[in-house]
């Protein structure tokens, strides 16, 4: 009786928790990026993406009080700023490592030989004695401060603008456009009507070629970029733009064809049929028919092949290389990495720019791709 028709299965409760999990397990990661990517250095080092919003508590490494002195009335005195560049609050001082939180803001600290040290909450120190501190060693402050959230868009400007090829992105943002959008368009152009003659025309070996291309959907490109880079540089093309355009092309047109075929062959034959009996040629039905039906898997692969193309790093490198000039952003991440890894602002920045174009593509297109992934799929 659990499967009568109409009536809610029972286990509907574990679909949703499952999809409400995979749906944070994506976007929280996301977020997070995003919310750093605006975050300075010092407040992503000091606290979590998910505290952005309120006041960073931090213990400030001991700073040794230093200062013009000023002589008056028979007392020194030397006066300064702890933290003169931020607009960090003291919650707590001290002037010993084995009590670093020992004074509130604005208490008097009594050091030896009669002198005094005060601190108040912007940082603002004050050290007082009866004789000169010339050739002493001046004590240490250490404090306990909180700072309020802090955003900035230098981070971007810092990552897509800098002039220095180990900071922005900008150069590898294009270059990956310029890699990412022919490497799309083309094999769609190409799959299209490979499709369509697999689909729909008759000829000697159809069969055949449609195993082919099922065949070839299953062999790893790992084995192909070696004699497919010599092949390159034997016919003259060399590392380029050229070369990884048809390389992921080549990749590409196995998964193409066999996904518009499938959905061209679910296409009604009556219209098919009527449009020749009108004498309409195939190259006709193709683009005035078939196409057009066609959108929604067109759409589907596009979407596959451009995440694809833009987040790909083995292709790009072995058919570009790693020039600054065709480094595509994958690469420059990976430098830097390598070479910034302390800096989180700026790997959290580039990384959402990375991300950002493929969330604006996936989004724009996303109401068609269950429809081309279910493409031949019934009848």
């Amino acid at each position: 009786m659990d499967n009568i028709a109409g009536k809610k299965s029972s286990l509907t409760w574990a679909v949703h928790i499952s999809v409400v999990v995979l749906v944070l397990a994506w976007l929280l990661p996301t977020l997070g990026l995003l919310v750093s990517s605006f975050r300075t250095a010092d407040q992503i080092s000091t606290s979590g993406w998910w505290s952005a919003l309120s006041s960073q508590e931090r213990n400030v490494p001991a700073i040794r009080v230093s200062g013009e002195e000023v002589s008056d009335a028979g007392l020194y005195t030397i006066s300064g700023e702890l933290f003169p560049d931020t607009d960090a609050v003291v919650s707590a001082w001290g002037t010993s490592s084995r009590a670093p939180q020992a004074y509130a803001p604005g208490d008097v600290a009594e050091l030896k030989d009669g002198a005094t040290l005060t601190l108040d909450d912007k940082g603002a120190f004050t050290l007082t004695g009866p004789a000169s501190f010339e050739g002493t060693r001046l004590p240490r402050i250490f404090s306990s401060t909180a700072t309020p959230p802090e955003f900035t868009l230098g981070n971007y400007e810092n990552v897509l603008f800098s002039s220095t090829a180990a900071a922005g992105v900008g150069k590898a943002f294009l270059n990956t456009l310029t890699v990412a959008i022919p490497a799309t368009v083309i094999p769609i152009l190409v799959a299209a009507f490979a499709a369509y003659a697999l689909a729909w025309m008759e000829f000697p070996g159809r069969a055949l070629l449609v195993a082919t291309v099922v065949g070839l959907l299953v062999v790893p490109l790992q084995l192909a970029l070696i004699p497919l880079l010599q092949l390159h540089n034997s016919i003259g093309i060399g590392k380029g733009y050229l070369g990884v355009w048809l390389a992921h092309t080549g990749f590409g047109l196995p998964l193409a064809i066999y996904l518009l075929r499938n959905y061209m062959v679910g296409l009604p034959r009556d219209i098919i049929e009527n449009a020749k009996v009108d004498g309409a040629t195939d190259f006709q039905i193709f683009t005035k028919i078939v196409l057009p039906l066609s959108f929604p898997a067109l759409a589907s692969f596009a979407i596959f092949q451009f995440l694809w193309t833009w987040n790909d790093l083995l292709v790009a490198l072995v058919f570009l290389g790693t020039d600054d000039d065709t480094l595509v952003l994958t690469g420059r991440l990976v430098n830097l990495l390598g070479s910034r890894g302390g800096q989180w602002e700026i790997l959290a920045t580039s990384a959402f720019v990375s991300i950002a174009v493929p969330l604006l593509v996936f989004f724009a297109m996303q109401k068609y791709l269950v429809r081309g992934l279910l493409a031949g799929s019934v009848k």
